[in-house]
């Protein structure tokens, strides 16, 4: 048994330390090739690193964001808890000796300034991807996000770091001297989200419609007919009429969505749908529960 657990335990660092180098190398290709190229700061640590790296020439980006990110770490260990630390610290070295080792030998891109910004934002939001898909990260203000969501839920992660990288962005614009500068970190921290969002969640994304009717038998059974999905259906009272209403719920993708509505509106046009997005469905009809 211990064999087996120690097997485990070598896979599973082999595939991370894959997705380490891998990721790195992605999102390093981003930071040096197309922000530091361009002269502009994304959010981040990392953005944080190319501004001093612009005083600081002789310390390279790599090390300064491991510096940065010591006293992150700390304050932040007890927080995001051991096993998190520990692989974070793994990714973090990883990245810095891609940035420092790897990345200075290779061209960079000297074209348009907002085209490094998509491309890079691009870049940095799959190798991050990457690396947060093995349950790690870059650290920084990673780190600062996580543990601030853990003590205080009721702040919105975009609201933590809207405020942390725009500090770090707008810095870029006085330490490059070009207003161009805070907009071009702007859209490469943008661009990086995005990406993050459509590669770990907007496969498997989609809708859920909440349909209120008197008719929920006949509607359930027209989308499993026409459109191939179940609902749930549950009942109801309206408040102010006091009829009794049937209440279905159904999960579908994006492009079933305008077709469950055609259904709904030909069987009871006075009917009442709430749309909202999720972005992760498990069981029948969607991924796996083991998945």
């Amino acid at each position: 048994m211990k064999k087996l657990i120690k097997s485990i335990n070598k896979k599973e660092l082999a595939v991370d330390i894959l997705f380490d180098i891998v990721g790195g190398a992605i999102y390093a290709a981003g930071v040096y090739l197309f922000a530091k190229s361009a002269e502009f700061a994304p959010g981040g640590v990392t953005g944080l690193a190319i501004l001093i790296n612009h005083y600081l020439k002789d310390i390279p980006i790599g090390i300064i964001t491991l510096v940065l990110n010591v006293p992150i770490a700390i304050f932040s260990y007890k927080v995001l808890g051991r096993r998190f630390f520990a692989k974070s610290i793994k990714t973090m070295i990883i990245v810095a000796a891609l940035l420092d080792f790897v990345f200075p030998h290779i061209a960079q891109y000297k074209g348009d300034p907002l085209m490094a910004a998509l491309f890079g934002g691009a870049l940095l939001g799959v190798g991050l991807a990457l690396v947060y898909m093995r349950g790690s990260s870059t650290g920084g203000t990673d780190f600062v996000i996580l543990s601030i969501r853990k003590k205080h839920s009721h702040i919105s992660i975009g609201q933590i770091t809207l405020g942390i990288d725009g500090v770090i962005i707008a810095l870029g614009g006085i330490v490059f001297g070009r207003i161009d500068a805070v907009l071009q970190g702007l859209i490469m921290t943008v661009t990086s989200t995005v990406v993050i969002d459509k590669i770990m969640y907007g496969v498997s994304s989609g809708k859920s419609l909440m349909i209120i009717t008197e008719k929920g038998a006949e509607i359930s059974k027209e989308i499993v007919h026409e459109i191939g999905r179940g609902a749930t259906i549950m009942t109801g009272k309206g408040a102010y009429s006091g009829l009794d209403k049937q209440v279905l719920v159904c999960a579908c993708s994006k492009s079933q969505t305008y077709k469950i509505r055609e259904v709904v509106r030909k069987i009871d046009d006075k009917a009442l749908i709430i749309i909202n997005s999720f972005d992760e469905a498990f069981g029948f009809g969607f991924k796996g529960l083991d998945e």
